[in-house]
């Protein structure tokens, strides 16, 4: 993803004033809100997200972003509170691309720093995972761990969806063509099985016999306890009523592709003109 990028911010620094367009560089860290991890914003069990993007300047104040992120996600009921006898267990990579408009609060031609919010767009693609009980990797979806394609009408879910991101930060100006921001940027999700949790328990016979004992193995794994539990048919597994969140948080380089000329006067930070 990261070599069209380059070429898009090619294509559009060639066809627009260069002197408006910023490279951006995140890094930071991913983390989830959903049915194995109740709080809406935690760094426990966090982990480290990178992406590359740009930003082109419409006014001092508002800019056109995009940016392709990559991160991960996971969570576990041992490391919880509510749901340690379900026992589940979970790990997703997220792969995104998003376009949106982010809006400064004060001009940073102006003062040195400000408040930000922005929103946009997303597509993302994620697959969770899930270890077994023999250390092996199992992929959750095409088992169908809720009767997906076959139980009472579910249909599979699509690990290809469409996102909102919103959020905001705080952004520093170090010069007119490099500055630094701190931000704290959720996902609004159309889907609530990024985790593979959401409705009921499908009927363990019928889950059995269209999917195969591993798909009965990691729907529940309360028999992994001691002492070991019962399969639920039919019972709780999760929230249908709330989607999942993601997030992204971390802090962010820009740079300006073509360094600003002839500004003096606009800037704070511009060399003053000697009048002779």
């Amino acid at each position: 993803m990261k070599a069209p990028l380059f070429f898009l911010l090619y294509i559009i620094s060639n066809s627009l004033n260069a002197q408006k367009l910023h490279l951006t560089l995140f890094g930071g860290v991913s983390n989830y809100q959903g049915d194995l991890q109740a709080k809406r914003f935690t760094l426990k069990q966090s982990h480290a997200a990178f992406g590359i993007g740009g930003m082109y300047e419409l006014t001092d104040k508002l800019f056109i972003r995009g940016a392709a992120t990559f991160g991960k996600v996971s969570a576990a009921d041992s490391l919880g509170i509510n749901n340690k006898s379900r026992n589940l267990s979970f790990s997703s990579p997220i792969t995104e691309a998003h376009i949106g408009l982010e809006y400064d609060i004060f001009n940073l031609y102006e003062k040195r720093f400000t408040p930000y919010v922005f929103a946009g767009i997303a597509a993302f693609r994620f697959n969770p995972s899930t270890i077994d009980s023999a250390g092996n990797k199992v992929y959750l979806r095409q088992l169908s761990t809720e009767g997906q394609g076959f139980y009472l009408g579910r249909k599979m879910y699509a690990n290809k969806q469409i996102a909102i991101p919103f959020g905001g930060g705080l952004k520093l100006a170090l010069s007119d063509d490099i500055r630094i921001k701190f931000e704290l940027g959720f996902r609004y999700l159309f889907t609530d099985y990024l985790d593979d949790v959401s409705t009921t328990y499908a009927d363990r016979a019928q889950l059995l016999a269209v999917r195969g004992p591993q798909a009965v193995s990691v729907s529940f794994r309360g028999d992994e306890l001691k002492p070991a539990l019962s399969y639920p048919s039919g019972g709780k597994r999760g929230n249908p009523l709330v989607k999942d969140f993601y997030y992204f948080t971390g802090l962010t380089f820009s740079f300006r592709i073509a360094p600003k000329k002839g500004n003096a006067g606009k800037s704070q930070y511009s060399c003053p003109v000697k009048v002779y």
